[in-house]
């Protein structure tokens, strides 16, 4: 027996015991759709579009056809008319510290009349980490800041989750990792761990499912991903454990419900427990999933629908094709593109995925991550267009 499964054996032994300590419920995977792998991809071609990025986060289109994308560093670069602008559209002082720093981006659902960008970072205060978002005013070639919205989500140098989006109902949701403290995930009282919903002043919503407070869900231990279906149902990708409680990947895609407890730490994988809600998806090969998009257009028609993840570990591109059996949804098929196995794919460690205003697919590399290996001209923004 190897040093590494003896070391973890005397764990197991040691915490079981511990009156104050058990085991998460394991569960299974409880998809049947299996995953396949397709290196190449028929009907579509990829090509290069934004090069020499630094660990891009998230990118968003404007109505005048401008991108903007956010640098986990600390920069906001602005891209016009398919070319990335020398000078940043704004700079943020962030604690870029492992994964933390510049993440999320989100535009004002009534933009421009409403002028505003919407930003998540982490930032160091008094020896803490915390996470906040701001609200920037649009001024064309640049942004100035204009308010704080939410403030004092945990911060860490882990697991800090990042993505912000306007829902359907015009409400800002975000993603808040639990910072490698778990059990923020289950007190209602801690922003760790959970799915946030505010208004885009940052006030908490009446309807919000615990009063005063703005968690909309929790049980969290990662979350980097938010998109509605064409039906408005919420969707979330997930990071699963890696070593925590002696588990190791069960990433996930769930689907979000006003007030559900997702089950971090005491359910990994779908636990059946009905205390909890079970993912629609679970990966049991490391899979840590980060942005996910549907497709809705029409220059890609046969993917209408589909549900879009990045993988970064796992380096693909997932396309899964979900199927509804009264109010349940299945996973009908899951294709890894771009890669053939678990480890490796064509464009290393994948970030964001979004429907760009001309109908297109982009997606955003990770390679200068600390944890990828970086090609030349990386990071880049590449584009899904019709063969």
């Amino acid at each position: 027996m190897s040093l590494v499964k003896i070391i973890i054996s005397l764990l197991s032994i040691i915490l079981s015991a511990s009156p104050a300590f058990s085991f998460p419920t394991a569960g299974k995977a409880p998809q049947t759709a299996e995953d396949a792998f397709f290196p190449e991809v028929n009907n579509v071609r990829v090509e290069s579009w934004i090069e020499n990025l630094e660990v891009p986060w998230s990118l968003i289109f404007l109505p005048d056809g401008r991108g903007l994308v956010s640098e986990r560093p600390g920069r906001i670069r602005l891209i016009k008319n398919s070319k990335l602008q020398e000078i940043p559209y704004f700079n943020l002082n962030v604690a870029s510290i492992g994964e933390a720093g510049l993440l999320g981006l989100a535009l004002h659902p009534e933009f421009p009349l409403k002028p505003f960008i919407y930003a998540m970072h982490t930032y160091k205060k008094d020896d803490s980490l915390y996470n906040r978002v701001i609200r920037l005013k649009d001024l064309g070639e640049k942004a100035v800041f204009d308010k704080v919205i939410i403030d004092k989500i945990p911060g860490g140098k882990f697991h800090n989750g990042g993505r912000i989006a306007f829902g359907p109902d015009k409400m800002l949701y975000i993603t808040a990792g639990e910072t490698f403290e778990a059990d923020l995930a289950q007190d209602l009282k801690s922003f760790g761990g959970k799915i946030l919903r505010v208004t885009s002043e940052g006030s908490i919503p009446e309807d919000n499912p615990f009063k005063g407070s703005p968690v909309y869900s929790y049980g969290h231990r990662n979350p980097q991903g938010l998109a509605w279906n064409n039906e408005g149902i919420l969707f979330s990708s997930e990071h699963g454990p890696s070593g925590e409680y002696l588990f190791f990947a069960n990433d996930e895609i769930n689907v979000i419900s006003k007030g559900g407890n997702y089950g971090w730490p005491q359910a990994v994988g779908a636990a059946g427990k009905r205390s909890y809600i079970d993912p629609l998806i679970v990966w049991k090969k490391t899979t840590p999933p980060s942005g996910i998009a549907f497709y809705g257009g029409d220059k890609l028609k046969h993917l209408k629908g589909d549900l879009f993840v990045t993988s970064l570990k796992g380096e693909s591109l997932i396309k899964i094709t979900l199927k509804r059996d009264g109010s349940r949804y299945e996973a009908a098929k899951i294709e890894r593109w771009f890669s053939d196995d678990y480890d490796s794919g064509k464009y290393g460690r994948l970030r964001d995925v979004v429907e760009g205003p001309d109908g297109f697919l982009y997606f955003l590399t990770n390679n200068k991550d600390g944890r990828g290996d970086p090609k030349p001209s990386d990071d880049k923004i590449y584009r899904i267009m019709p063969k």
